[in-house]
């Protein structure tokens, strides 16, 4: 059945103009592959499969009355289970959030994508809260890696992550506090897009980092992102840290070319640090050769503090955490997941002082960042300094003493996405990333869709879909 069914919303989208696909037929089949594969993938903590063939119904009736909302329309999709949705309930994978939060309320960007004819498939499984690792003993599906089960998918995205690479979903929604959106996109295989802070309005959405928080694309290729971005982004009155800036026609930004623009490439810290994987290594560097050949013009840079900037926005995000999640950590400690209550319980740790100092920071860093853009439109980094570890080789140690090649992007606020450019030695997959100026997702998103118009690494279907088709 997937071979049949598009690989892209692109492709879907020309499909479903065409009349050699219905909106329906499309629902269905990726319904068919998510009762088969969602109890070994974890992808779905609830498949609304009712109202899914309610709005394929719809949008097939309205493509045969001619009226077209645009290329989402009949377009199955997958949300982050911390994003309200008003035909499922939200968890936020937690026997904590109280069960009428969110309740039968659309957040702005699901209410956008339903006005233009998207069709959700269901809510998908995130680390608790957004944090932490999955915990067996509070009853949820674990989410695991496409690619191979043993492996982590990612977090806290996961279920959007290893639903798109497997085709149980053409897109969806993740957040992106650390890393959250990219983890997945690259250790799953496909895209995904950290919005610039506020491109995007995250009201309705349950909040971990305030200030670092962003809602963001994930789909199998870049102009996947950029057509959900034209429907996501823009200014809404109820999240109060929402810009006022205009929505560009991303999709007309991808013309193919990169002749000009200038990448940078910082070597130190996101090219030589302790714990890079020599494959992930040089397969970022070849992906930005192929970039070099089209005609970017590139020059390695140097990004000053970028290991300090992990800690800051360690040490804001567990503060943020904290200030939400405070009193239920009092009074329903063992509720929570054993490595979440940890996670979040560390920003108590914190003072006001260390928080404060974080900021003082955060500002330096902004304005050295900002230098080194005077210089160049990009900056390529590696998106994960390995390919996706074993799911019992994670801890939190693990993490709080690996590099992170993310935060340093939720820190300053900028876009960047991670595109997929190889595969290891073991059959995972390896990952870029594109960091760009503010609210320039056009030109990340150009950067990103000129490399895939070069390869097919982002079109690659792990082998759990094709033992399905076997």
């Amino acid at each position: 059945m997937s071979h049949e069914l598009p690989l892209t919303i692109k492709d879907a989208a020309a499909a479903l103009r065409t009349g050699t696909l219905t909106s329906v037929e499309l629902t269905t089949g990726i319904l068919k592959k998510t009762s088969k594969l969602n109890e070994a993938l974890g992808t779905y903590v609830t498949v609304t499969e009712e109202s899914a063939l309610e709005a394929a119904t719809a949008a097939d009736k309205a493509f045969a009355e001619g009226v077209d909302a645009g290329p989402l329309q009949g377009i199955p999709l997958a949300v982050k289970d911390i994003i309200a949705t008003k035909d499922a309930p939200t968890t936020a994978n937690s026997r904590v959030l109280d069960p009428e939060w969110g309740k039968g309320v659309d957040a702005p960007v699901v209410a956008r994508l339903r006005g233009a004819g998207a069709v959700f498939v269901g809510k998908s499984t995130t680390s608790e809260f957004a944090c932490g690792m999955p915990d067996p003993d509070k009853g949820f599906l674990i989410p695991r890696n496409s690619w191979n089960l043993d492996h982590t998918p990612g977090g806290s995205s996961a279920g959007t992550g290893n639903g798109v690479s497997a085709g149980l979903a053409l897109g969806g929604l993740g957040t992106d506090t650390g890393g959250s959106v990219r983890f997945p996109a690259a250790m799953n295989g496909h895209t995904g897009l950290k919005v610039t802070f506020g491109r995007v309005p995250k009201n309705g959405v349950v909040p971990l980092g305030y200030t670092l928080d962003s809602v963001g694309p994930m789909a199998r290729s870049a102009y996947d992102c950029a057509l959900l971005l034209e429907v996501m982004a823009g200014y809404d009155p109820g999240d109060v840290y929402a810009a006022k800036v205009e929505v560009p026609a991303y999709t007309e930004a991808l013309t193919g070319s990169v002749e000009g623009t200038r990448i940078g490439v910082p070597m130190p810290y996101f090219f030589d640090v302790d714990g890079l994987d020599d494959e992930v290594r040089a397969g970022v560097l070849a992906a930005v050769d192929v970039l070099k050949e089209a005609g970017a013009a590139v020059a390695e840079t140097e990004i000053p503090y970028a290991k300090q900037a992990k800690v800051a926005n360690s040490v804001t995000m567990a503060a943020e955490a904290y200030s939400y999640h405070r009193d239920n950590l009092v009074h329903r400690w063992t509720d929570y997941g054993c490595h979440t209550r940890i996670t979040i319980g560390r920003g108590a740790l914190f003072s006001a002082a260390d928080y404060w100092q974080a900021q003082r920071f955060r500002t330096l860093f902004c304005r050295k960042v900002a230098e080194v853009f005077s210089s160049c439109d990009v900056i390529v980094t590696p998106t994960w300094a390995k390919p996706a570890p074993r799911s019992d080789e994670m801890s939190a140690e693990s993490m709080i003493h690996s590099p992170s090649f993310t935060g340093p992007w939720n820190l300053t606020g900028l876009p960047a996405v991670a595109v997929p450019c190889g595969f290891s030695s073991s059959g995972l997959p390896i990952s870029m990333q594109i960091v760009g100026k503010p609210f320039a997702e056009a030109t990340v998103l150009r950067v990103a869709d000129a490399y895939q118009r070069a390869t097919d690494w982002h079109l690659r279907v792990p082998p759990i879909a094709s033992q399905l088709d076997a």
